[in-house]
């Protein structure tokens, strides 16, 4: 084929995981680059598990992350409606179609015959197959009983773009339902139709669809049509990379990490990575970037491993790349309490100095708050560190009283980064102490922070009245602690 078609069509049963969204990218990618359609479609027809505001929610989803579809549930397109509960008509025509041809019968039994017969095999040791019960004369379908497909059993092979050959014998080819007693077809059947109606020409999907896949074949077979491109993903291994991602290793809902302070770009950039790169040493690619490189046969087979530490550098680094006006706006929902009140000048400024230091928006807080208010001391953050924790009072006390003279002499013309660093080093001389215990010591008594930025650029950013006033009352609380 040569229009590409893609799409994404999940069941809205709860909210959308990374290994979900990673199949809608592929898919996405795949059809921008080459000029074609990319395509979300909800296959809702399983309405005991459907989840109320799911279909929201992948929607929300995939906007979020910049995945933009071109036809939707929501945006219509040529080929609506794009919910398989508004498609219903179209799953009983194939099915009529199929009883014409021979290809397909309504199933006579029920739920408790059914349920005997698999009973009978695990008893005889073998694999259910309901081809073995086939009725020979079945009852006229008349949509009050399942429509059941009357499968052709024999070996098939075919071809997959990312795993590459596949085989299976007839044994793994049975009489599957197409349609349920309640109207609704069943995945096997309507995601077939559906991708023949909507001449979708890849579908990227899943590792647990492997084995389903035969009965596609046959079906494909019976309905005379050709196949789209089939593509399947290997799976999303968790942390320790010994099973699938589940809920429990940390699978939640991908809308998550934007609450959490993460990017669209670095999601996007960590989730094509999980099981595709480009074969160079790159790390971080754009969208525009994926969208031009991206290529199923770079796909790996084996699966890719959930890596928490990679996403929150990567989270890093592209937030070191925004503009800061841009990051200025991101930030908006994530400075704490004093920050809120802040103007949006004060705040730009703020971010001049934390922006390289931000592995995600929630360390906001801790990294600026005592910009914006006078910070609590807080001895117990001296005493629980290695460096300082040797220190003892009265050096405390001496340290922070020479750091105060020494800066008192630095004007307020030249209170400049560079400046502060030189006053700063003479100061390590002058005391004759190691850059951990001094800049350490000085560092807390200005912010009373686990982390900060640099401290020349902290104080710069205090200001020369605010760094001498925190010196001060930290060498008064010091004082009062030791009193205490």
């Amino acid at each position: 084929m040569t229009k590409v078609r893609t799409r994404f069509a999940p069941s809205p049963t709860g909210y959308v995981h990374v290994g979900g969204i990673r199949t809608a990218l592929y898919a996405y990618l795949l059809a921008k680059q080459a000029r074609g359609q990319f395509v979300l479609r909800l296959e809702d027809t399983d309405k005991k598990r459907e989840v109320e505001g799911s279909d929201a929610h992948i929607i929300k989803s995939l906007h979020t992350l910049g995945i933009d579809y071109d036809e939707g549930p929501d945006i219509g397109g040529a080929y609506a409606p794009y919910r398989q509960s508004e498609r219903l008509e179209h799953y009983i025509e194939w099915g009529k179609k199929l009883v014409k041809k021979g290809r397909a019968y309504a199933d006579p039994y029920t739920p408790e015959e059914i349920r005997a017969f698999r009973s009978e095999a695990e008893q005889n040791k073998k694999a259910f197959l309901y081809r073995h019960h086939r009725p020979e004369n079945p009852p006229e379908w008349d949509g009050t009983r399942p429509l059941r497909f009357k499968s052709e059993p024999k070996a098939c092979a075919w071809h997959d773009a990312v795993m590459g050959d596949l085989h299976a014998g007839e044994e793994v080819i049975d009489d599957f339902v197409l349609i349920k007693s309640d109207g609704y077809p069943t995945y096997n059947f309507a995601h077939i139709i559906d991708d023949l109606e909507m001449e979708i020409s890849h579908v990227i999907r899943g590792q647990e669809f492997i084995a389903s896949t035969p009965n596609y074949l046959n079906l494909y077979e019976a309905l005379e049509i050709d196949r789209p491109v089939l593509a399947t993903m290997p799976h999303i291994l968790n942390e320790t990379g010994n099973k699938k991602l589940g809920k429990r290793d940390g699978a939640k809902d991908v809308l998550d990490y934007f609450r959490d302070g993460f990017i669209e770009e670095a999601m996007l950039n960590f989730i094509a990575s999980m099981g595709w790169n480009d074969g160079t040493e790159q790390e971080l690619f754009s969208k525009e970037e994926l969208v031009s490189k991206f290529s199923l046969e770079r796909v790996g087979r084996s699966g890719a491993r959930f890596d928490e530490k990679r996403l929150i550098w990567m989270n890093g680094q592209w937030i070191k790349r925004l503009e800061l006006s841009d990051l200025l706006k991101r930030a908006e929902t994530f400075w704490g309490e004093a920050g809120q009140k802040a103007s949006e000048a004060e705040r730009k400024a703020v971010l001049t100095v934390v922006q390289d230091r931000l592995k995600t928006l929630t360390d906001l807080p801790n990294l600026t708050e005592f910009f914006f208010t006078e910070p609590t001391p807080d001895w117990k953050m001296v005493d629980d560190s290695k460096q300082l924790a040797k220190v003892l009072y009265k050096n405390r006390l001496d340290l922070l009283r020479s750091a105060a003279e020494k800066l008192v002499q630095v004007s307020a013309e030249d209170w400049n980064e560079e400046t502060l660093q030189n006053t700063l080093n003479e100061l390590l001389t002058d005391t004759n102490t190691k850059p951990p215990v001094l800049f350490g010591l000085i560092r807390l008594a200005l912010t009373w922070a686990p982390f900060s930025p640099g401290l020349p650029e902290t104080m710069r950013l205090l200001g020369k009245e605010i760094t001498l006033s925190r010196l001060q009352s930290a060498t008064k609380s010091l004082g009062e602690e030791r009193a205490g």
